[in-house]
């Protein structure tokens, strides 16, 4: 089986036979200060710990479980600060789209362009974000087999984009829960794509609060050496200053430490892992 590279910048590859790299951020942008202080932080630990980093932040969060839950500054703003973070810090920067007439201004901005679970069956906007040729990450539904991700790369493909990558981030099992079939990355890996698996979302419980998700983050590091002990190409993870006080996902996002000790952890699993 051929692993295809995935070109994020000249000296950032991702595959799923090199070494791991790690796309990290807050759910949400909050407000300025907040995204840069979480950039600088993971930067450093990246840096550190000489991993490559991919910052992720949203501009807006459009699946949010209530009307009154907070979305974010929306596309103008966020995508000005998005912008500020990738050329100040120079560090790539992945972000989500919702709706197709968002992903041009996105794409001039960001360097992977990503489809979230929920609508990663829709064609208009998958044809949307694979016109743009650049890269994108397609997060696989809570309620898809993995095998069809096929198809889903097969509509990516017939746009002529071949820049490519798949996320893993767990499955609906009964109701407001979810579970990680490992045999899916596998599965996922054997299209050649780089496999990203996504170790905070994993451990949501959808709608468990009620007018908001849940989350089991002490689940988090188990799942993220699990992954690595597999093979993955890169690891996601949502991360907040203090997650019981973030605005988005803070059930299931980690704070500094924990991210930085998840890190100290997977990483010598995926180097023993990937050893010729």
């Amino acid at each position: 089986m051929k692993n295809f590279q995935l070109k994020i910048r000249k000296n950032l590859i991702i595959s799923n036979d090199l070494p791991l790299s790690v796309i990290a951020g807050p759910c949400v942008i909050e407000s300025k200060k907040q995204a840069f202080e979480t950039a600088i932080k993971l930067k450093s630990v990246c840096e550190h710990l000489k991993i490559n980093f991919i910052f992720k932040c949203s501009y807006d969060k459009a699946n949010r479980s209530s009307i009154n839950s907070y979305r974010g500054p929306g596309l103008e703003k966020g995508l000005k600060i998005l912008k500020e973070i990738k050329e100040t810090l120079n560090i790539p920067v992945l972000t989500d789209v919702h709706c197709s007439y968002d992903v041009k201004p996105v794409a001039e901005v960001v360097d992977i362009i990503q489809i979230p679970a929920f609508l990663c069956r829709q064609t208009d906007l998958i044809a949307a974000c694979a016109k743009t040729n650049i890269p994108v990450n397609i997060k696989k539904g809570q309620f898809l087999a993995p095998q069809d991700c096929e198809q889903i790369i097969n509509k990516i493909k017939f746009f002529k984009n071949n820049k490519i990558s798949l996320t893993e981030r767990g499955s609906s099992f009964g109701y407001r829960n979810l579970v990680v079939d490992f045999r899916a990355i596998e599965i996922m890996k054997q299209t050649g794509y780089p496999v990203i698996f996504d170790a905070t979302h994993s451990v949501q419980k959808p709608g468990g609060l009620g007018n908001a998700s849940g989350g089991d983050r002490q689940f988090v590091t188990a799942l993220a050496k699990a992954a690595c002990a597999i093979g993955v190409a890169a690891l996601f993870l949502e991360v907040h200053k203090n997650p019981d006080k973030a605005l988005s996902d803070g059930a299931n996002s980690v704070n500094f430490k924990m991210f930085e000790d998840i890190l100290k952890q997977v990483i010598p699993i995926d180097k023993l892992v990937k050893r010729k």
